[in-house]
């Protein structure tokens, strides 16, 4: 029986950036911790070795992040941010929006949720704002709710990433 992966949307920044936390993980990250391990055992006594058990859960969390990582690479899907069109907002593209209560403006890339990093100005497709804008068009009015209430925007800007 065939299962569905899930596919991760990455731009080609996004992949790029993968691969190499990947590589420093595999290259780097895993000597070290073997390092560790293998100072800590010099030490004796694995009951009370607070350094051997550190080492190893640090060796079992980057294990857990290569596998993530590796997975994500394998079912990634590359958006071809050159074939964006700017009639409508889509994932590797940048909308830029006005709130209309208060006249702010805000500029957003789309990304896919792997990606999203909002303090640099990069929100998921799955967030509420990415949800409410991908599909839409230059202009078109969207409603977010929000704890403080519902949030309009005005669609006013839709570019390509680069």
């Amino acid at each position: 029986m065939a299962t569905n992966a899930r596919q991760f949307m990455l731009t080609e920044e996004g992949l790029k950036q993968r691969e190499e936390e990947l590589e420093y993980l595999k290259s780097v990250k895993r000597k070290d911790i073997a390092d560790k391990i293998k100072v800590a055992l010099s030490f004796g006594d694995l009951s009370e070795n607070s350094e051997y058990d550190e080492a190893k859960n640090e060796q079992a969390q980057v294990e857990s992040r290569i596998l993530e990582l590796e997975t994500m690479l394998k079912n990634a899907v590359i958006i071809d941010e050159s074939d964006l069109s700017t009639d409508v907002v889509k994932i590797g593209g940048k909308v830029k929006l006005v709130d209309l209560d208060s006249g702010e403006e805000e500029e957003y890339q789309i990304v896919g949720s792997t990606e999203a990093n909002p303090f640099k100005g990069s929100i998921s497709d799955e967030c509420p704002i990415g949800r409410a804008v991908v599909g839409r068009k230059l202009g078109e009015t969207i409603e977010i709710e929000a704890p403080g209430g519902v949030i309009r925007y005005q669609i006013v800007e839709i570019a390509r990433s680069k």
